[in-house]
């Protein structure tokens, strides 16, 4: 396995404006990934994968935000499936990995535990939140779109879609990667 490849996850869960109704839980329903090639500093792969929930459904205000639709995560595979597609088809529990923050990691480890599936991930994840941050002095995290105007770089394509955001938290890895401030992974 190429030891300069890293796969930059983003998700989209089902999500209400206010509390969540009774009985629903927020489930992922997209999982957009890119994967880096950090020794070549270019994006080198895109992938989405669609989730069909199991015990909720997606709001209209879930739509809203995130351009998903009910019909069309319900062409998508159940969440077991996907993680098993992570391991089995993008390396994920052997490739370094990276997320906008902490909230896919946990995502994942909360539904992974909630499922009785195994978690598809190796123990080697980066907060890119978090490195963006601190790279650039501020004291506050920002959210990925004011990163990437902080970092002068455009937005390609929709805000809130996991697969575009996975791209475009790309692109702020690479970036902090031409910086010399992305962290090599653990073991180099």
């Amino acid at each position: 396995m190429n030891p300069n490849l890293l796969n930059v996850i983003d998700v989209e869960a089902t999500c209400w404006e206010g509390q969540e109704p009774p009985g629903a839980v927020s489930e992922i329903i997209e999982i957009g990934l890119t994967v880096v090639d950090l020794g070549r500093r270019e994006r080198v792969a895109r992938h989405r994968i669609l989730v069909r929930p199991a015990r909720s459904s997606v709001s209209a205000f879930c739509t809203q935000l995130t351009g998903l639709t009910q019909e069309e995560v319900d062409t998508g595979v159940g969440f077991a499936e996907a993680c098993r597609m992570l391991a089995a088809e993008h390396g994920a529990g052997v490739r370094p990995w990276a997320s906008w923050g902490d909230y896919d990691r946990l995502q994942f480890t909360r539904q992974c535990r909630a499922t009785d599936t195994a978690y598809p991930f190796g123990q080697h994840h980066t907060n890119a939140k978090a490195v963006f941050a601190e790279a650039h002095g501020l004291r506050k995290r920002p959210g990925m779109a004011r990163a990437l105007t902080v970092a002068g770089l455009p937005l390609e394509g929709r805000h809130h879609r996991g697969e575009d955001d996975a791209w475009n938290i790309a692109a702020l890895v690479l970036d902090l990667a031409g910086r010399d401030a992305w962290p090599a992974p653990a073991g180099v």
